[in-house]
């Protein structure tokens, strides 16, 4: 069955994180989602706390885009963006330890987060997929799992090699159906995210929310 724009709204998390934004950007933002139906906004932690309407949720970016934090660090992000409304967590792995394959260290930086925003929040773990093998994302897949993890992301939409593909999320899907697996970066017309969601994508991070629904081209810098 194809999924209607309205359906496929509610797997949306409407994304602003161009270090550009003010308070009026993500003011509109959040009005822009409660319009269009989707599930949250996605936001930079500096950009708390908002008001937002009820039955939106609130994710947050911590590590972001680079991971290259200390797990201390990220931990601390976290936990302050909880104290600040946060409903959700989208944290960035050290994508230098899943190519060294030390996914003890993954583990151990998603751990970190988890034990800093415990559930109900809920925990994304952005891997940034088209920058791994297939071999190392399957093992960050699997650190992730192990340190509680409850979502596999596949990109920031920062990363030059690119964002979301169906392969990635096919195999993220594969690797650890017990996580929910959410498509970002690239995904910018409704034949894209119902190809996600049909891989086994769970949710979708997207900035050009109303053109993909209205099925346009979207304006996707920055994400």
């Amino acid at each position: 069955m194809t999924l209607s724009a309205a359906e496929v709204a509610r797997y949306i998390d409407h994304t602003l994180l161009k270090p550009e934004a003010t308070h009026a950007d993500v003011a509109a933002v959040i009005a822009e989602a409660a319009e269009l139906g989707t599930y949250s906004v996605c936001l930079s932690p500096s950009m708390l706390p908002v008001e937002v309407p009820e039955g939106l949720k609130v994710a947050v970016v911590c590590g972001f885009p680079s991971g290259k934090h200390a797990s201390s660090v990220k931990a601390a992000e976290a936990a302050l963006a909880v104290e600040q409304g946060a409903d959700e967590i989208d944290m960035v792995i050290d994508i230098g330890a899943a190519k060294e394959k030390d996914f003890a260290a993954v583990e151990a930086d998603v751990a970190a987060v988890r034990a800093a925003a415990p559930a109900p929040t809920v925990l994304k773990v952005i891997i940034e997929s088209a920058a791994l093998s297939d071999d190392e994302i399957v093992g960050v897949c699997r650190a992730s799992e192990a340190a509680g993890a409850d979502f596999v992301k596949t990109s920031t939409g920062f990363h030059p090699a690119g964002g979301a593909s169906v392969h990635a999320v096919e195999l993220m899907h594969a690797t650890v159906p017990g996580l929910e697996v959410k498509a970002s970066g690239g995904v910018r017309t409704l034949e894209d995210a119902r190809a996600m969601i049909a891989a086994g994508a769970t949710r979708l991070g997207v900035s050009g929310s109303r053109a993909l629904l209205t099925d346009a081209t979207a304006d996707t810098s920055g994400y």
